[in-house]
């Protein structure tokens, strides 16, 4: 693989295109976005997202990523690009340790310095950002974000589309929601539901607006 598409170009996009080429999935990029941007990372932007569905931009390039952290808009993409023929690589950081037992689906991302230990389940469009460690067992459905140095202990279930934020740490055995936001710092040491945002130490479930 050569060229590598990024759909997005913000702060995000930046980190999967150094990790595209870091890793040697890509020795080249381009980004597609709807704001109209200069040059990223010195590499272009094409123009917005709806382009990667037009044949000259299938014909340069074969393979493709969503850097967009709003898990449901990157998973639509990610489908989108998927049945328009787009192989959809899984980006490793060559700093991150992955246990060979664990499986990690396909267009998610893990950055540098990232830990995935045994038989870790990860599924399609996650993002393992950087620092964070999945240990043994756990199962994180699609879309999943793990922010920076967040923590998960074993056999740990996480929902579709949940986010754990900054410095989190989940104890053994918990099984959070989907759409689930877990805030920075938060120490989570009992299930949490679908769609609740958990914050403090221990978490809490914050009152719904």
């Amino acid at each position: 693989m050569s060229g590598l598409l990024i759909l997005g170009a913000g702060g995000h996009a930046k980190v999967v295109a150094e990790t595209a080429l870091a890793s040697g999935v890509a020795s080249g990029l381009a980004f597609l976005d709807d704001r109209s941007l200069p040059r990223v990372l010195g590499w272009p932007v094409l123009g917005p997202l709806d382009q990667a569905l037009d044949t000259s931009i299938q014909a340069e390039f074969t393979a493709a990523l969503v850097a967009i952290g709003h898990p449901a808009t990157r998973l639509h993409w990610l489908a989108r690009l998927q049945a328009s023929g787009y192989q959809l690589p899984l980006l490793i950081h060559p700093s991150a340790c992955i246990s060979p037992s664990a499986q990690i689906g396909h267009g998610t991302v893990v950055f540098a310095q990232a830990a995935v230990q045994a038989q870790a389940v990860i599924g399609i469009g996650a993002i393992l950002n950087t620092g964070c460690s999945v240990d043994h067992d756990v199962r994180l459905a699609d879309g999943v974000h793990i922010c920076p140095g967040a923590r998960l202990a074993g056999e740990v279930q996480v929902g579709a589309r949940s986010c754990i934020g900054i410095g989190a740490s989940v104890i053994q055995q918990v099984c959070i929601g989907s759409d689930v936001v877990v805030g920075a710092g938060a120490a989570v040491v009992r299930d949490l539901p679908d769609g609740v945002t958990a914050v403090g130490v221990p978490a809490h479930v914050l009152p719904r607006p």
